[in-house]
Formats: structure tokens, sequence, C-alpha cells
């Protein structure tokens, strides 16, 4: 008789399941045990927590793998004990963890705190995308083995460069880049001192609640539940996910019962399921902010009351509550609502005589610019109703088109005119908006500081760039978001950008399905607290 491995059990389910999500199955009711989804994860580039910088790939990595500090998926802002179970600040820049005992990775070797100081260390040498989290308090390739490390077998000491808010450093621990990983199973996958990389980027070596099982990139992923998860037993024991590109397959899928959630629907879809009793739609506040930005290098834009008079040419409710209605809410400010310190004022309004009064005050002749905006329809139905209100004032408007990356390329360079953009924070700390909207420490083009959107629209920011510098120092909490509140004022009135909006996210599902969260404004998706 041929032995059955525990391996082979979880690839035959892997497989079952895809191929009750081929398109020619159909599929009355999924499985109890598994939670299947559909949605877009062509973005994933890497798996590796230390380079996963999309949403798709920190949605799983969210699952898969856990961090010193966490977030309540029940109760999204306060921090709550991961591998962590307690930690100190000893003095301004020291701060001390200490690691509960008994947890265990996957492979079944312990997570203490050698490995915890190992991934951390990790991230920082192999300085990828998202290391900029860990490296803004200090740390270098050169000097994070001393700054990060084990000081116990269960005691991990870190040393930051500057007295920050502890709240600000605790905040970016929640981050997947900051996710602890399996410093034994990583090594055993080394390459030329690559520290597990080059596998990691398909595979994973977590101690989160689910453990990856079969993962085939712009296709699907399978999960499965880890039974040594220190928190214990998860409701479902399998995520089943998708790659459904087309809103419209995704309704289909769901309405015929072959899926649990469909993340990725449109208005319309939304509206076409709102009459079926066995389906249901939750609404989510997510952090992506559209916004305008006009370039100071172009003359004209760079007159305040030019750009004063185009934020009266936006038509903000009208879009709102047109093709972006139940997706988007009016935001005028750089920071989510969801962070410390967001405002909800909207001191601007679509009010073509008084852009005209404006234009007037500025003293400029009939005025042309282009707006670089990518080919997505959702960005381009915003274009051309701005291109539209802006010709009422007798501004003349033209679109150029571009792929994500031909439009990105252009504005990191500082080359485009006026861009439609969106942003989104990398981790639940105000700081992540307040560091790119309102710091530029040098408007040098040799400075090419294309993280900073300052930067890139060629703003110095001189009126908000001390109060951020000072807000992530402070260590009130209530100072600190009353300093937030001030820039954002500031920012609003004298900035060269138009935040328009705050994404909603409206998540379409079986109607037995509780408990599934996107994670907010400040966080990426959680599947362990989902229940059918």
């Amino acid at each position: 008789m041929k032995s059955v491995t525990a391996g082979s059990l979880r690839a035959a389910t892997a497989l079952a399941i895809v191929s009750l999500m081929t398109p020619a199955a159909v599929w009355a009711e999924t499985p109890a045990d598994t939670l299947v989804i559909a949605d877009k994860i062509d973005d994933i580039v890497s798996l590796d927590p230390a380079e996963s910088f999309e949403f798709s790939g920190n949605d799983m990595n969210n699952n898969v793998y856990d961090t010193l500090i966490e977030l309540d998926p029940a109760n999204l802002g306060p921090l709550v004990p991961g591998l962590a179970e307690s930690w100190e600040q000893v003095d301004d820049v020291t701060y001390r963890f200490r690691l509960r005992e008994g947890a265990v990775f996957h492979s079944g070797a312990p997570v203490n705190a050698d490995a915890a100081a190992w991934s951390l260390q990790r991230a920082v040498i192999l300085d990828k995308t998202p290391s900029f989290i860990l490296t803004q308090f200090g740390f270098t390739k050169d000097n994070v083995a001393e700054k990060i490390k084990a000081t116990g077998e269960y005691e991990l000491t870190i040393v930051t460069d500057k007295p920050y808010a502890p709240s600000f450093f605790y905040n970016c621990l929640t981050a997947v880049v900051a996710s602890i990983v399996d410093k034994e199973l990583a090594l055993s996958h080394e390459v030329d001192g690559d520290m597990g990389h080059e596998w990691l980027k398909s595979n994973s070596a977590g101690s989160g609640a689910y453990r990856q099982i079969s993962f085939k990139p712009g296709e699907s992923y399978v999960l499965e539940a880890n039974d040594t998860w220190w928190r214990g037993e998860v409701p479902l024991r399998r995520v089943f996910l998708r790659h459904v590109g087309e809103p419209a397959t995704q309704r289909l899928l769901l309405e015929r019962g072959d899926v649990d959630v469909a993340r990725k629907l449109t208005p319309v879809d939304i509206a076409g399921i709102g009459g079926d009793a066995d389906l249901k739609v939750i609404d989510e506040v997510k952090g992506r902010i559209p916004y305008l930005s006009f370039n100071q290098k172009v003359e004209g834009l760079n007159n305040p009351k030019v750009v004063e008079a185009f934020k009266y040419l936006i038509d903000y409710e009208g879009m709102a509550s047109t093709f972006l209605k139940g997706q988007y809410r009016v935001h005028q400010s750089f920071l989510p609502a969801g962070f410390l310190g967001a405002i909800t004022e909207t001191p601007y309004s679509l009010d073509v005589e008084k852009a005209k009064a404006l234009l007037a005050e500025a003293g400029v002749g009939p005025l042309s610019f282009t707006i670089s905006v990518r080919n997505d329809q959702e960005r381009l139905d915003m274009a051309q109703r701005i291109q539209s209100t802006m010709a009422e004032a007798g501004v003349t408007i033209d679109l150029r088109v571009g792929t994500g990356k031909e439009v990105l390329t252009e504005y990191r360079a500082r080359k485009h005119q006026i861009a439609l953009e969106a942003w989104g924070p990398d981790y639940p700390d105000p700081h992540t908006n307040a560091d790119t909207f309102a710091r530029n420490p040098d408007n040098s083009d040799e400075a090419n500081a294309t993280g900073l959107l300052a930067w890139r629209n060629a703003w110095p920011a001189d009126e908000t760039e001390a109060l951020a510098d000072a807000a992530v120092l402070e260590k009130d909490g209530d100072k600190r978001a009353a300093m937030y509140e001030e820039m954002q004022r500031i920012h609003q009135q004298v900035s060269p950008f138009a935040p328009m909006f705050q994404q909603i996210q409206q998540v379409a599902m079986q109607k037995n399905v509780e408990g599934f969260s996107q994670g907010g404004s400040i966080h990426s998706a959680f599947y362990w607290a989902t229940t059918k």
C-alpha cells in the first residue's frame, strides 16, 4: 500500500481546490473549511517580507508571518502583543522586547531573540524597497548587528539613532518588512550570501496563522492552517485565492457560489448584486488617497494663486456621487482618516467664479497644461472630469496617458506638469505620509529624492518640514496629534497638492462570511479571523 504523507495531502488538497476553480468548473458551494477569494494578485513582485511592498503580497504575508507587535483585526488601531509578549523603553533610544516562549516557526524551529534580531538585520542588509521603514531609525549595513541584537534567549534590544516618538517606532514594527523569519530555514536556501532571498521570493518561512503550500505567480496561492500557531486554532483550515482580473468575472463566481469573497467589484457590480439575499457588501475605508500635484518647476504652476484656483476647479462632490459612488469619499488632506492626527475638513469645492477671480489676481494669460495620468479607467474618468471643469475657467488641459511605469518614471524625474496620482501609507503612523508630502530636505535635482512627493513636485516644503521633523520626535500622543493637524491645515493652504478622495473598498461576500478584514486604512488583510 502506498504511504501518504502530510505534504502529499497538502498538495492533493491544493490540486483539488484549484480544479474546482478552473473556468469550466461549476461549484454550488465552497468547502466549509476553506475561504475562497477572487482578487487581483498580478502585482506580486516578491513574497520575501524584506522585499514585499505590493498590496497583494503584503496581504498574504500578513497571514503567513508574525511581527513583534501587531494589530487586532477586530479593533484596528491599538497595538497588541505579537511575538513579543511585552516591551519597554529603557531610555530615549533603547527598546527592550520580551519574546513569548513556546512560539515556533512552521518548520518547528523555535522563535527566539536570535531569529528576531537576524530578521530585522536581514531587512536592513538586503536593502530592498521597504527597508527604509527600518533604516529611517539610523540602522545601516555596518551598524545593524550592534544596534539590533539578542541580549538573551528571549530578549531583544534595539537602539535607535534619535529619541523618536515611541509610538512611531512601535508602529513601524507592525509593517510586513519587520516580519520575523525562520533563520535556519532561510539560510538553508542561501545562495551566494543572499540570506535566502531568492528562495523566499516564492516560498515562506514564517510562524503565522497560515503556512504557504502553493504559489503560482499571477494565478493563485493556497494557505493551510498552522496547527502550532501560538494564538491557537484558526476557524478556517485553508485559504485559496485565485487571480481574477475582470470584475464581471469575480461577480459571476460570487453569484454562483464558486467564491466566498470578491474583492475587486466595480460600483456597477456592487449595485447589481444589491438584491441578492445570499450576498452582502462590506465597506471598509482604506488609506489610498488620489491627488493632483502641480510641478513647481513649471512656469505658471509655481504661482500660488494659480494653484489655489485649480483647487477650486475640481468637482470633488460630483465625482464622488457619480462614477466613484460608494468607492471613494471626498478627502482633502494628506493623512487618511484612521491615522493619528487626521483631519476631515474639506475647504475646497467646485467654484468656477472664485477660480476665475484667483486667476485674475494671479495676472496670468491663457493657461494650458498637461495632466499625466495612467491608462486606468478610474483615473481616466477623474482626469476627464477635471479637464472639463478646468475648461469652464478658460484653462486648457491635455491628457498625457501612459502605462503606470511610463507615468511614474516621468513623475519621479520631475518632468511632469500636473500629475494625477494616488498614495497609500507604508506603515500605520502619520509620519509615513507626512514624510513624503510635507518634507523636502534638499530640493535640488541632484538630491534625486524620488521617495518624497514634495521633491517630485519641486516644492521646498519650507512651511511644513520643521513641524514634520518635530512631530516624529514628540512623545506626548495628544501633542503629536495636534502637530499633524496643524501641519495638514498649512499643507492644504500652501502646498502644490490637491488631495481629492479617500478610498472605500467594497468587498462582496457570501452572507455566511464573518470577520473578514482588509486591514482598514492602516494595515493589510487578515484571513485568520474569518469564519463561515
